[in-house]
């Protein structure tokens, strides 16, 4: 088996998550800029075995999809071209920024810490990557 890597997709910075290669555990990677997105998925694919890329899907509570879908199209596009035999899904991620945000104010982390965007966005893409590997086992 072979890696699946989520990406909490931001137009600023994107979380990162991967699996282990048995796909059990939902791990965070980084949190990058955006515009590193490409020559970090680049580097990390020679370095290791991924079968799947999952992107988060930015939903509301309506159904209806956040403005910030038309940016991650332009980017599965740019990712499909880079790396065509990757296939990519989409894992809805609403509530996975509040979630994450909860989880790390009560992890102990200090205040610094708390305000990592970086962070925040990482802990996102672990739940992304979760909520697939459950819904994968059904």
């Amino acid at each position: 088996m072979a890696q699946i890597l989520a990406v909490d997709f931001g137009e600023k910075r994107c979380g990162l998550a991967v699996t282990d290669d048995m796909q059990i555990i939902a791990s965070g990677l980084a949190g990058i800029f955006t515009e590193e997105l490409i020559p970090f998925l680049e580097k990390y694919f020679t370095e290791n075995s991924v079968e799947t890329l999952v992107i988060g899907l930015p939903t509301r509570l309506n159904g209806e999809l956040s403005e910030v879908e038309t940016s991650i199209q332009k980017y599965i596009k740019k990712i499909s071209n880079r790396f065509p035999r990757l296939p990519i899904e989409r894992m809805d991620e609403r509530f996975t920024s509040k979630i994450a945000s909860q989880a790390i104010s009560q992890s102990g982390k200090n205040k610094k810490q708390r305000e990592n965007k970086h962070l925040l966005n990482e802990v996102s893409a672990v739940l992304i990557l979760q909520s697939y590997l459950e819904k994968k086992q059904r």
